[in-house]
């Protein structure tokens, strides 16, 4: 998220800091991942170009700066152990990458092919066991045992909000309080808690880092929305990943939810059948849902949601001294709902 970021010059302090450190996070994260066996490496190397924004590690760098008395000061601010901590959310992040792509059957990752199409399915979910297992072990090597108490909770969370996506594939009545579990589930709770362990290594009360781990939920629901929204309406080429999955396997997303909630009978019942023709693989269909969808307001309804969150969101931070890093949040909160990938 940080590269996409307009900085001014009163913070590129803490953009300096930040992309050193996340460079280290990166060099973290392929240490701890590297073997002494060639076709793992091939594939720990290929789900590098999988790094994009690095929104998960910039939440931890940030959130630590930020809750440390030492906040006017953010290189001096980040710690082996909040590299660490970075390094242990992006291979959580990753491995649910590499195992939605089997889920989704996507070609396409960060403009590149997925290992699911390069290599199959049974690589692609040992891989991201793997990723899964490096992060555990990463994590065990901090003296304090709660971020692996809570690594491990959140793992069990993701999977939880999968199943309970699974679950509800092809359910035309799915309702937007099950969505909204789904949301918090599979991406707002990993969000939260990198803000959240952030905070605590940065020395925050354990009131200020449930304040930050809310931030961060609120955040990831709207980058969800915002996902959501692209999944529908962005470029494949620009987005970086296949679009149109959602519809293909039968996902139904915000601007689908509230505008089946909010249509009349006839009106319903026409959307449910190009949902119905999209799922069966119709290639206009998905082009006139969109349409359907910004004619009702449906988009413009759930863009205006996840401006909504952000606001949320950038409310919680006030609790705050005013510092570069508290500031730099904010950026990043608003840059949520700006994206195009």
């Amino acid at each position: 998220m940080h590269s996409i970021l307009d900085i001014p010059d009163d913070l590129a302090p803490v953009h300096g800091a930040l992309a050193d450190a996340l460079q280290r996070v990166a060099e973290r994260f392929d240490a701890h991942l590297a073997s002494d066996l060639l076709p793992v490496n091939d594939l720990v190397r290929h789900i590098e170009r999988y790094r994009g924004k690095m929104l998960r590690p910039a939440l931890v760098l940030l959130s630590g700066m930020a809750c440390s008395p030492s906040a006017d000061d953010p290189e001096a601010c980040v710690t082996d152990e909040l590299i660490v901590l970075g390094a242990v959310c992006e291979m959580v992040h990753m491995a649910t990458l590499v195992h939605d792509d089997v889920l989704d059957e996507a070609a396409v990752r960060r403009r590149g092919q997925t290992v699911n199409f390069l290599h199959g399915n049974e690589t692609a979910v040992i891989l991201g066991d793997l990723l899964i297992a490096a992060a555990y072990h990463l994590c065990s090597t901090l003296d304090d045992p709660y971020p692996s108490r809570a690594i491990g909770e959140v793992s069990m969370t993701l999977c939880a909000g999968e199943l309970l996506q699974l679950a509800n594939r092809e359910n035309l009545s799915l309702d937007m309080e099950t969505y909204r579990e789904i949301l918090d589930r599979k991406t707002a709770a990993l969000i939260g808690v990198a803000c959240r362990l952030g905070a605590r290594q940065g020395g925050a009360d354990e009131a200020l880092a449930s304040g930050m781990d809310r931030f961060g939920r609120l955040l990831g629901l709207a980058f969800q929305i915002q996902d959501d929204l692209l999944d529908l309406t962005g470029e494949e080429g620009v987005v970086g990943k296949s679009v149109g999955k959602d519809l293909e396997k039968g996902k139904l997303t915000y601007p689908i939810i509230d505008h089946l909630a909010k249509a009349e009978p006839d009106r319903r019942a026409a959307t449910l059948r190009l949902l119905k023709r999209a799922a069966a693989g119709d290639e206009a269909a998905p082009n006139k849902l969109v349409g359907v969808l910004r004619e009702d307001g449906a988009i413009e309804r759930a863009r205006l949601a996840a401006e909504s969150l952000v606001n949320e969101a950038r409310a919680v931070l006030a609790p705050l001294p005013d510092s570069g890093p508290k500031r730099y949040l904010g950026r990043m909160a608003d840059a949520v709902v700006q994206r195009a990938f």
